[in-house]
């Protein structure tokens, strides 16, 4: 362990793994999985890939930890953190509790006096951010939409005015319809769909959102799809004037 490791404190480590390429995992992640006492996963066959592609050896403990089962599983994390034993926390691809399971049970541990750490590593946000070559002095993250378009107006509209860029995650079956939705409410703004990223067959649309809106409007999608909408166009702000060789004219 590192010094931030203390192997002898029960510990609540959330453990980010690939978003896609099986390639993409920290150092740091595969001693941690290979050190915890017991592995609580969104899916434990999801996981099990990543240890077989690294030809990692298993905890004794593994068990789920989903949504549909969350409040059990958070109890069996305090249960083992209360005997002394240090817990890893995966979700399916990126960062547990970002739009994942994760959030729950760092937030028990933290109430109840344990250690949590959070290891840094793969991020579909980030990672579509600066795949869309977009500015992004900053960014909002609004993770899954709400499903009902009245709904997503209110969310598009709430930030229509922040000078930041967007990003969320999309069905691959509403991508069309989502973007027609955000150039309603957003205008026309440079956008980037990012499909399948750091997979095989990662696809990245970049263009207007009219443009995006009417080339997915009708288009088939296979895999996970984040994203990016730019800020707005800054082409009605005001030009700073150049000095001339005497100065600013008055």
């Amino acid at each position: 362990m590192t010094e931030t490791d203390d192997q002898n404190e029960p510990t609540l480590y959330l453990i980010p793994t690939p978003i896609g390429n099986l390639e993409d995992i920290s150092l740091r992640a595969i001693r941690i999985l290979q050190a915890v006492d017991a592995l609580a996963c969104e899916d434990t066959r999801h996981t099990r890939k990543i240890f077989e592609r690294h030809e990692l050896t298993s905890p004794p403990i593994i068990f789920a930890c989903h949504a549909h089962n969350e409040d059990h599983a958070v109890g069996r994390i305090l249960s083992l953190l209360r005997d002394g034993k240090s817990v890893g926390l995966t979700s399916d691809a990126g960062a547990p509790g970002i739009s994942d399971p994760g959030q729950r049970a760092a937030a028990a541990a933290i109430e109840n006096g344990y250690r949590v750490e959070a290891l840094p590593g793969p991020s579909a946000v980030i990672t579509a951010l600066t795949v869309s070559g977009l500015p992004a002095p900053a960014f909002s993250f609004l993770g899954f939409l709400p499903r009902r378009p009245g709904r997503q107006r209110k969310v598009f509209k709430a930030f229509a005015e922040t000078p930041s860029a967007l990003v969320f995650f999309e069905s691959p079956f509403r991508v069309g319809k989502i973007l027609k939705i955000a150039l309603e409410c957003l205008g026309n703004r440079q956008g980037a769909v990012c499909i399948e990223l750091t997979k095989k067959f990662e696809n990245i649309h970049r263009d207007r959102l009219e443009e995006l809106a009417e080339k997915f409007a009708d288009r088939k999608i296979k895999g996970e799809v984040t994203i990016v909408i730019g800020p707005p166009d800054r082409k009605d702000d005001p030009v700073e004037e150049e000095p001339g060789p005497y100065g600013k004219l008055p």
